[in-house]
């Protein structure tokens, strides 16, 4: 490989340890002192996904990376990207578009060829950038897959970069997560490990002291700081992060409630986050009682059919309608969107069947899905808003901007209101609208009409909310917050040596 930038890998002892954190927080760091620096993941596995400029599909916890170098996101930065459909398939997109359902023996049995599209992005990116900080997945030593193990094992291969181990306290065992790794890591791998970092400690640093001192002497890899928990205001990445958020009940704090349904194949979950500083966000089971919430938000799905069963079958499907009855705000996003409509028509597409079948949506919107063939919208745009009522309807004829990540077509049946030009639809006072408009809540015109309506419900001011609300940097946060417990001069030292 014609390799001109420097590589710095990131690897996790487990699942959910942080990687995607520190190598946001290393990327910012690089950035901030000036250096031209690129995330890279070979390999993600994630139902949260991003769309780029040029309307490529990539796992979002790239995207995040990049906008902490300060750069746009490209295909090239996750070129594989893995998104889960149940029983045991999942959606292959490679370069940024679907490529095809696989099942995990299939798509191991291509290991040669993904391996292959891997070389290539990161010989693009290396050409671009000075510095490219590397994500791995999941466990580094998953010693039955090391055999095609494409994103640890097979990119370190590759590349064999210098490492930085990642554990986790919090979950326990961290010192023997990070021994055991160590010791199972192939013997061309392990020397690569250059530096260890102990991730969401919570206590007296110095009752680690003893522990940390003998884990260098047995392994020979310094311990490079220990990372106190923090709250971020980061995007997750995934829905191993949702575990996080959920509240069965909402706080007392005066703030208005908005529900979240957690559904099965919850995707782009981070859609509701810029919502979080100012209501109390919180996500329900299907099944679990709704309580009063202020609004109710149906999220995008990897597959709307199977999750709207799930609604019918556990009651939840008649919770929303009586919410709808009441007056109460709900609004569907993507597959949301879809449910929210008359009917579904698949063939074949959603429900893997070869026949066609038609599904009953809630019917609270007059609009038709159609799952014809396999082809995903993916795309960056604006629209100008064209609904009516007492939320879009204040900004009526305002631009909104989002990225649709979506299969199937949605029609408005005659008389429909549209509610942004040619996208989504709204009911007839306002209150019960869709999209598939996904970053919606980050316009700030649109997120205050939405949430002014939900507090003048409660006869609260939203201006005095909203003005307790003070904006920081989040990735000047982590970084600060990463340099104050991190060796970083050690870090560089891994750069030059």
């Amino acid at each position: 490989m014609n390799q001109t930038a420097k590589p710095l890998m990131v690897l996790g002892t487990g699942s959910h340890v942080g990687k995607s954190v520190i190598v946001t927080a290393l990327c910012r760091i690089f950035a901030e002192q000036g250096l031209n620096v690129a995330p890279f993941k070979a390999q993600n596995m994630s139902l949260n996904s991003w769309i780029t400029d040029d309307g490529s599909e990539i796992g979002i916890a790239q995207a995040i990376q990049a906008k902490a170098c300060s750069i746009p996101p490209t295909s090239d930065m996750n070129p594989i990207l893995l998104k889960p459909k149940g029983d045991r398939q999942s959606q292959v997109i490679i370069l940024g578009k679907p490529f095809a359902d696989r099942t995990a023996g299939d798509y191991y049995d291509s290991i040669e060829d993904m391996m292959t599209v891997v070389e290539g992005a990161y010989e693009r990116l290396s050409q671009e950038y000075d510095i490219i900080v590397i994500e791995g997945a999941g466990g580094a030593a998953e010693i039955n897959l090391y055999h095609r193990d494409v994103v640890n094992i097979g990119t370190a291969r590759m590349l064999q970069p210098p490492i930085i181990l990642v554990g986790d306290i919090e979950r326990g065992g961290v010192f023997a997560s990070i021994y055991g790794t160590l010791k199972l890591l192939p013997v061309d791998i392990a020397p690569l490990v250059k530096g260890i970092i102990i991730n969401k400690f919570r206590g007296d640093p110095a009752i680690l002291e003893p522990g940390i001192r003998q884990l260098e002497e047995l392994t020979g890899v310094p311990v490079l700081g220990v990372i106190p928990y923090t709250e971020l205001s980061i995007p997750a990445e995934d829905s191993v992060s949702i575990d996080d958020k959920v509240q069965s009940v909402p706080k007392n704090n005066g703030l208005v409630d908005i529900a979240v349904l957690r559904l099965p194949r919850i995707s782009n979950f981070t859609d509701f986050e810029p919502l979080e500083p100012y209501s109390n966000v919180h996500y329900i089971e299907p099944g679990d009682d709704f309580g009063h919430p202020d609004a109710l938000i149906i999220p995008g799905t990897k597959n709307t059919i199977d999750d709207l069963k799930v609604l019918q079958d556990c009651g939840s499907y008649t919770r929303i309608l009586e919410l709808a009855k009441a007056a109460v705000p709900i609004i569907g996003i993507c597959g949301g969107y879809q449910m929210l409509g008359k009917t579904i028509t698949d063939s074949g597409i959603e429900g893997g069947s070869e026949d066609t079948a038609v599904f009953n949506g809630l019917g609270l919107l007059d609009i038709t899905t159609n799952f014809t063939e396999y082809k995903k919208q993916t795309v960056q745009t604006k629209k100008t808003v064209t609904g009516n009522g007492p939320i879009l309807g204040s900004i009526k004829g305002q631009q909104v901007s989002g990225y649709e990540i979506h299969m199937g077509n949605t029609n408005l049946m005659d008389g429909a209101l549209p509610a942004f030009g040619d996208d989504g639809c709204a009911n007839d006072d306002g209150l019960i609208w869709g999209t598939y408009l996904h970053g919606l809540f980050e316009n700030e015109h649109l997120r205050d009409a939405f949430l002014e309506f939900l507090y003048n419900g409660r006869d609260t001011s939203y201006s005095a909310v909203k003005d307790k609300v003070e904006y920081i940097d989040p990735y000047h946060q982590l970084a600060t917050h990463f340099k104050a417990y991190v060796d970083m001069d050690a870090i560089e030292r891994m750069l030059t040596d």
